[in-house]
C-alpha cells in the first residue's frame, strides 16, 4: 500500500515583478519564453504538484509589471515565506515573487479582479537617454502636461472603448469605466520622464497603449484635447492615433474586492 500524501491542496495569490524585455509577455507561447512559463516551471520544482498558474491579465511582449498577481494551486505544506523564497531561487533574475499569501480555495486571479491600474513612461527629449532603453518610451520632442491633462479629462468615466481596442481579441461589449487618468513628470534615476497613470474596472486588448498614442498627438500639438472626445465617440480604431510601443507600460496594482464607483455599483 503507498504512503498517504498528506501535504495540503491550497490556492495561493501571488504578486509578482518582472521586467518584460526578454519575454513574449505573461501568457504562454510556442518557442517563446513567457512569464507564465517560468512561474509554472519554479513551481513545479518547489511543490510537489502544481496547476498553470492564472493571472490577472495578459501583459504583452516587452511590457513590465511591479505587482502582476497570479493564483496557482498546488500541494505544498511549507510556510508562505519559505515558499516565496523557493519559488524565487527557481526564477530568473528578471522575474520576482515580491507577496505571496494562502488565499480561499476558489480564488481566480482575472475572474475576481475588480480593477487594474497601469503606468506609462514616456521620455520627452531630443537626445536619447541609454539608461532608459526599454524602459521609456523615446518622443523626441516636449509634451505638454498641461495639454495631456486636459486630454485625459475628455476619457474619464464609462464609455464604450472600441476606439481604442486593438482587434484580434473579441470582447462581449467594449465598455469599460476609467476611473482615474493622470498625468505627471516624475524622476527616474538621473532623468525625468512623463507619468500617465490609468485606473479602470478593465482594458480592452491594447487599451491602455492606444489611449497613450492618442495623448501624445495632443501633448505634441497635433491635435486638441477636444480631440479625443471625438475620437471616443467615433467607436472606431481607425479614429485613434497610432499605438504606443510596449516597453513604457507597467503593470502596478490589481484590485480584488467591492472597491467600485457610483457608476459601476448602479449598473
Amino acid at each position: 500500500m503507498s504512503p498517504v500524501d498528506e501535504s495540503p491542496r491550497r490556492t495561493l495569490k501571488l504578486t509578482i515583478a518582472y521586467d518584460g524585455r526578454e519575454y513574449a509577455g505573461w501568457q504562454i507561447q510556442p518557442d517563446q519564453p513567457s512569464i507564465q512559463q517560468s512561474l509554472e516551471s519554479a513551481l513545479a520544482r518547489v511543490t510537489r504538484a502544481a496547476t498553470r498558474p492564472i493571472g490577472s491579465g495578459r501583459t504583452d511582449a516587452g511590457v513590465h509589471a511591479l505587482a502582476q498577481v497570479c493564483s496557482a494551486r498546488v500541494d505544498s505544506d511549507l510556510d508562505a515565506d519559505t515558499l516565496r523564497r523557493a519559488i524565487n531561487a527557481n526564477l530568473p533574475s528578471d522575474i520576482c515573487v515580491t507577496e505571496l499569501c494562502d488565499a480561499a480555495d476558489d480564488f481566480h486571479a482575472l475572474r475576481d479582479a475588480t480593477g487594474k491600474r497601469y503606468r506609462y513612461l514616456i521620455y520627452d527629449r531630443p537626445e536619447r537617454d541609454v539608461f532608459l532603453n526599454n524602459r521609456a518610451w523615446w518622443v523626441r520632442r516636449d509634451l505638454s502636461v498641461a495639454r495631456l491633462e486636459q486630454g485625459a479629462q475628455r476619457l474619464l468615466g464609462e464609455h464604450d472603448y472600441s476606439s481604442f481596442e486593438a482587434a484580434g481579441a473579441p470582447r462581449k461589449t467594449s465598455v469599460r469605466v476609467v476611473r482615474e487618468l493622470s498625468v505627471q513628470r516624475r524622476p527616474f534615476g538621473d532623468s525625468t520622464v512623463l507619468s500617465i497613470e490609468i485606473e479602470a474596472n478593465g482594458f480592452l486588448y491594447n487599451m491602455v497603449r492606444n489611449i497613450v498614442g492618442s495623448l501624445v498627438d495632443v501633448g505634441s500639438g497635433k491635435q486638441s484635447p477636444e480631440w479625443l472626445g471625438d475620437v471616443l465617440r467615433a467607436r472606431d480604431r481607425r479614429a485613434a492615433a497610432a499605438t504606443a510601443p510596449p516597453e513604457g507600460l507597467y503593470l502596478i496594482s490589481v484590485t480584488y474586492g467591492p472597491d467600485q464607483t457610483p457608476e459601476e455599483q448602479g449598473r
